[in-house]
């Protein structure tokens, strides 16, 4: 038998329920569309940059939908078991010849167009062509509906989630240089965007039809608003979100440091550079190309220096400040050539692509397939042994397809690969594997910083360290840190799980370099030394509390230097490590960075204070009483629930069990029972009781500035439950000059009452619970808004943009 008449395979689809998810079920495709079941494709548009042109293909006379009509650059149904972005892949490739790699995708939006459906509201009605056009009430407010498609005498049933993704080229593709599939397509032509737009509002006969009047109308519109928008209000309006950061330079006294850890010092600093290129890495597959354009063409206007100064300060083309809102596009993104990516043509170099990024920020940052989802990373989990789901969740690891690294590799190879469910799996790839190039320099950097290094502790640092970065095990180093007793003090690493908003799994790296301030680490012992009668006296049931609480060592250092995951908003402490096994074993160890508390309590809190506290109290913000709190907040970091057990008897942490929810409870947990911690502290005269008002009134004001990093953000997000939940009980008031107060008589037992709502939620693993308390009280209520609107009317600073000199010097001599 010639391999022409072999049996064709059956393609199998994927059947969904109405809202998009999975069903367990897959099924022919003829039966799919005989039946109306809901599946999913991916439509791919080439659009041509310089000529605003748009690819189109004529499909096939023989296919079963809209023979022989002018239709999307390449579209295909997503087989069972497959993905998205590798579909769209192997489409483009099959289709038109034409192999892209993933970060030339942009997912631009989601159609969903549907033959029937309850709640729908039909306007009109095109029998010649067997449509109807309706608009889906209570429709997810990332999916676009359109046309209901009935065709081929009503055997054609149409009910499909179309992942729509735009490829933007610099200049069109030669139509030479495209190979055409046959039996799906039989020719293509570039056509200018306008154009194509007025031949689907006349219905022309000879194209497939798109409502653009509808939503389907988006593609139009992003493309034009990208090419057609104005470049000086664009200017403005970076300017204006770069005057919400104060720069301020930051320096350290090296006086206290020998020789040898001066030039341990060099090192670190040049080692945190590579760590702040892994970060880049981690937010996002093309952000480092994106990163290294900007850089290159900022000098060329004064556009492109505001984007580069902006993005220096974001670290991604999303703005932290804006709840994530993408400052930039892909049409400012960076260039890349592919030699290969077509049928070479003579005197052609090859085909010059924007990397894509998507306009909301990925909520699985890198460590996951762009086009996961979390029901089927839940899916995967089940089926896989404790062990596997321990590395699966870790905090070590990124998550990848096979099908991925298969379809390159196939390509590579000039091998068909057909996908099934197995082959799409997902797997775990550890951090030292993923990141071996960077994390290798890193560790022969500390490696030599710790043969310099004087203090044995350091040295013990510095090493564990390096090796864990090329093992993937951070235990012994993460305990060397806790230990660590040295004027030169470092944090480097993977720690926080801030950018995993998909579940808060993912740790990504961070560095900060600073001389200890011996003076003011001895002044805060006394939290460290308390932790244990604190837990015991916690405002939660007793059957929750832990029966030995670690103290918690704090140093307080003046930053010499961060880098990494240290974009937008300044942090001003941090209470380390989140290795659960260690924290129940050893707590905490927690560094407070006082010269950064310092500039932001002086350019930004007293300024707040100024407008949004009524007169009679404004005299009550001072600086101990909002370092002080600084200190608790990371002190509470090491006292509640960690791990738990669930009421079925499992044991787990509050980290799995609330997954995604978790970074802004225990942020906001931090803040409130750091505050009712103090408070206790002052009842056991450890504390002096003359410091009550200025706690509660310096707390008040902190709350705006938090508020102001965005509610995407954790500690906006956990700052805003805390201050409507004490304005809703009236512990804070609003007064008709639009200042606020603290009511002296209320707020204690206010705070006790949200401090045991939170420690309850967390003890208990109620995730349910935590959804709740968020959505309610993580809103920006009139109270906030009208705080907020005072602060832009006078311009105060949303934080500070630091600057180190002694770094810079350093790196100038590289």
């Amino acid at each position: 038998m010639v391999e022409s008449e072999l049996p064709k395979e059956v393609e199998h689809l994927d059947v969904l329920t109405r809202t998009g998810h999975r069903t367990g079920v897959s099924k022919p495709r003829g039966d799919v569309h005989r039946d109306g079941d809901y599946h999913r494709s991916v439509h791919v548009w080439i659009f041509a940059e310089s000529t605003q042109e748009l690819l189109l293909q004529r499909r096939a006379d023989c296919k079963d939908s809209w023979p022989g009509l002018w239709d999307i650059s390449s579209a295909g149904h997503i087989a069972a078991g497959d993905s998205s972005l590798t579909t769209a892949r192997r489409e483009l490739d099959e289709e038109l010849g034409v192999f892209l790699p993933k970060d030339a995708f942009e997912l631009i939006f989601i159609f969903l167009q549907e033959w029937l459906a309850i709640g729908v509201t039909l306007k009109t009605k095109k029998e010649e062509e067997g449509m109807e056009e309706y608009v889906l009430e209570e429709a997810a407010p990332s999916i676009l509906i359109a046309y209901l498609f009935v065709i081929n005498e009503g055997n054609y049933i149409d009910n499909e989630f179309n992942d729509v993704y735009l490829v933007t080229t610099l200049a069109p593709i030669p139509l030479e240089a495209f190979t055409l599939q046959e039996s799906e397509v039989s020719a293509v032509k570039y056509i200018s965007i306008e154009a194509y737009r007025s031949l689907l509002v006349d219905e022309d006969p000879e194209y497939v039809p798109y409502d653009v009047n509808g939503q389907y109308g988006q593609l139009f519109n992003i493309i034009e608003k990208r090419y057609n928008g104005n470049l000086e209000a664009r200017s403005l309006d970076l300017q204006k979100k770069l005057s919400r950061y104060a720069h301020v330079s930051l320096s350290a006294e090296l006086m206290g440091l020998t020789d040898a850890d001066q030039e341990a010092l060099a090192l670190l600093v040049k080692a945190a550079t590579i760590i702040d290129e892994t970060y880049h890495l981690q937010v996002w597959c093309s952000n480092p190309s994106l990163r290294d354009w900007l850089k290159e063409h900022a000098d060329i206007s004064q556009l492109g220096k505001l984007k580069w100064m902006y993005y220096l300060i974001n670290k991604s083309p999303w703005s932290c400040l804006d709840e994530n809102e993408a400052f930039l596009t892909t049409a400012d993104s960076s260039v890349k050539l592919l030699s290969t990516a077509t049928k070479a043509i003579p005197g052609w170099k090859g085909l010059e692509y924007r990397t894509a990024f998507p306009m909301l920020k990925p909520p699985g940052a890198n460590f996951y397939p762009p086009d996961m989802d979390k029901m089927e990373f839940e899916l995967w989990k089940d089926s896989l042994t404790e062990s596997q789901k321990q590395d699966a969740t870790g905090f070590f690891s990124v998550i990848k397809r096979h099908s991925e690294s298969s379809l390159d590799t196939s390509q590579s190879n000039n091998v068909d690969v057909h996908t099934d469910h197995a082959h799409d799996l997902l797997y775990p790839v550890p951090y030292s594997e993923e990141y071996m190039p960077f994390l290798a320099r890193a560790a022969e950097l500390l490696h030599k910083a710790g043969d310099l290094a004087s203090s044995p502790s350091l040295k013990r640092l510095l090493h564990s360290k390096a090796d864990a970065f090329l093992s993937n095990d951070y235990y012994d180093s993460d305990l060397a840190w806790m230990e660590l007793d040295s004027k030169l003090d470092v944090t480097i690493g993977p720690y926080e799980t801030y950018e995993d908003t998909l579940f808060g799994y993912k740790a990504t790296f961070e560095t900060f370099i600073g001389v200890r301030d011996d003076k003011a680490t001895a002044q805060v012992k006394l939290f460290g030394d308390h932790l244990q009668v604190l837990e015991q006296n916690l405002p939660l049931d007793n059957v929750y509390k832990s029966e030995e609480v670690i103290a918690a060592p704090i140093r307080v250092i003046q930053l010499v230097y961060n880098a990494g995951d240290v974009k937008g908003p300044q942090t001003v402490a941090f209470n380390l490590p989140n290795d659960e096994r260690i924290v129940k074993d050893r707590g905490t160890s927690m560094v407070i960075l006082k010269n950064v508390s310092e500039a932001k309590f002086k350019l930004i809190l007293q300024p707040i204070a100024g407008v949004c506290v009524t007169k009679e109290q404004r005299e009550f913000v001072d600086f101990d009483s909002f370092f002080t709190h600084t200190i608790c907040h990371e002190c509470c970091h090491g006292i509640g629930p960690h791990s738990i057990t669930l009421p079925s008897g499992k044991m787990s942490t509050v980290r799995l069990e609330l997954q995604e929810l978790h970074s802004a409870l225990e942020e906001a947990k931090a803040d409130i029972v750091g505050l009712w911690a103090l408070k206790f502290l002052m009842d056991k005269d450890l504390l002096p009781k003359s410091m009550i008002k200025s706690m509660y009134v310096s707390f008040l004001a902190g709350c705006f500035r938090s508020v102001r990093f965005g509610l995407e953000e954790a500690h906006g997000k956990g700052q805003a439950l805390q201050f409507n939940w004490l304005f809703e009980k009236g512990a804070f008031v609003l007064h008709p000059d639009d200042t606020f107060s603290v009511d002296f008589d209320k707020v204690e037992g206010v705070v006790e009452s949200l401090s045991r709502e939170i420690l309850t939620i967390q003890a208990r693993g109620d995730k349910d619970a935590a959804k709740e308390l968020l959505k309610k009280y993580c809103t920006m209520t009139h109270p906030l808004k009208v705080a907020l609107e005072k602060l832009e009317l006078i311009q105060v600073p949303v934080d500070i943009a630091p600057e180190f000199a002694i770094a810079d010097k350093i790196l100038l001599k590289k």
